[in-house]
């Protein structure tokens, strides 16, 4: 029989405070109903028992975290996130763990400093409560994290451990990167909200090995009102204003054909809620240009990759996987001309998506083809993602739905670059009204 009780982890290992959303735990340290300790000492029997079975960190020293816990208890607080715990994907520095990029060479070295995402994250407070596992140089072959829900089924690449550290409430918030698919794809396999920011949405700045076309933040939590409260403390924006009848692209073509039954109804179902509740809902197909560059983005991905990781490779090339070392010699046989040129096609791609979001406020597509598959690489494409990626569009994973084998069935909802905070607040509303007609969700299709 099907166990379709896999979305649920709240039985699979200890639940108190671990299990409070970031925003309900502000509130509740604010008011001193809780501590800074408590939470995480809580977050750290959870992850005791459970990070044996889904292997999402890396790197953690539980004495630190309580530590720094203390020390927050003890400080007035710096701003609406002070005192809850936040994981750090292990391809960004941080000053007192060591930084290993998923590279043999590099487990356990301190490089002594932190990345500006993590420095601020720091500074509001928060407690940095470790390093999640991430591919090699966030490359998309997978390593050993598995999903929460089911062993058996990838969690996706290359941010697996944020995703599943939160999904398991181990963690309330984590941070993550994208190049192709890596916040939406393991967001959606492991079933929580994820948001990708636009290029330079969220500071890259002592971001070692950053690809600088293409590498992209993003974070990871288990609620709406999350994500907008950790992308605020993040940037130091103000909260935008949602659009109440927002103008949106439901988009089909060319893709649609990959997405599953169970998938092509959620996001249907969606369509039809949020047009109900006074959004323009119309049918969008993408023009051939935004398929013609694919190559170009995977020639960008490479060269940048090769010149970002010259020490190693000069260095510690037979330490690379097969995926980066094939990389590698391909780009061997391309020229600075194709470089080039392939950044211009980018460039002019993403001046006519510019122009689709003078029409539309927010895109709607799937996040993945349908539930995480069964086996521990990552089989599928980011063919829903990556686009966006490319675009510098920034978009959010919704995981409102359930499909056939108990597994998260996950949507997003993408805006036009440079308008992070507006998507934000346009997720919130679209969120806030699918809730109100779903009722308790997920909701099994």
């Amino acid at each position: 029989m099907v166990d379709l009780t896999n979305v649920d982890l709240t039985n699979k290992g200890p639940m108190a405070l671990n299990g409070l959303t970031a925003s309900e735990a502000s509130a509740k340290l604010e008011s001193g109903e809780i501590t800074s300790e408590a939470l995480t000492r809580d977050c750290l029997d959870r992850i005791a028992a459970r990070d044996g079975e889904v292997h999402a960190w890396d790197y953690i020293d539980p004495d630190y975290a309580l530590e720094q816990a203390r020390a927050l208890d003890a400080e007035t607080r710096r701003g609406p996130l002070h005192g809850v715990p936040v994981g750090i994907k292990d391809i960004f520095d941080t000053k007192d763990m060591p930084t290993g990029h998923g590279f043999p060479p590099y487990q356990g070295k301190r490089f002594g400093m932190d990345s500006n995402c993590v420095a601020r994250l720091r500074d509001a407070g928060m407690v940095i409560m470790g390093k999640t596992v991430t591919t090699e140089f966030a490359c998309p072959k997978p390593r050993q994290t598995l999903n929460p829900h089911d062993p058996t089924r990838t969690p996706g690449v290359s941010s697996s451990g944020s995703a599943a550290s939160v999904a398991d409430y181990m963690v309330p918030l984590a941070n993550g990167t994208q190049t192709g698919g890596s916040v939406i794809g393991p967001a959606a396999n492991c079933g929580v909200y994820g948001y990708k920011a636009s290029l330079d949405g969220i500071d890259r700045g002592n971001f070692r090995h950053c690809k600088k076309s293409i590498d992209t933040i993003g974070l990871f939590a288990r609620s709406m009102a999350d994500l907008v409260l950790l992308r605020q403390v993040q940037t130091g924006a103000a909260a935008a204003t949602a659009d109440e009848s927002p103008r949106i692209a439901f988009l089909r073509a060319p893709n649609w054909s990959e997405a599953e039954p169970p998938m092509q109804a959620a996001v249907e179902r969606v369509a039809e809620i949020l047009a109900d509740a006074g959004a323009v809902v119309r049918d969008f197909d993408l023009p051939q240009v935004f398929t013609d560059i694919i190559p170009d983005a995977a020639m960008i991905n490479a060269w940048e990759a090769a010149v970002m990781l010259e020490e190693e490779i000069r260095d510690n090339y037979d330490s690379f996987n097969d995926h980066n070392r094939e990389r590698m010699e391909w780009v061997k046989t391309l020229g600075e001309d194709d470089y080039l040129n392939a950044g211009k096609a980018m460039d002019n791609a993403r001046a006519e998506m510019d122009k689709v979001f003078d029409d539309y406020d927010l895109v709607l597509s799937p996040s993945l083809p349908g539930e995480a598959p069964v086996g521990l690489t990552e089989t599928r494409t980011a063919t829903f993602a990556r686009l966006w990626t490319q675009m510098y569009t920034p978009s959010v994973n919704f995981p409102l739905f359930e499909g056939p084998e108990g597994l998260p069935i996950c949507f997003q909802l993408v805006g036009k670059r440079g308008t992070d905070d507006t998507l934000l607040a346009n997720a919130k509303w679209a969120d806030d009204r699918l809730r109100a007609v779903l009722g308790d969700v997920p909701v099994k299709l």
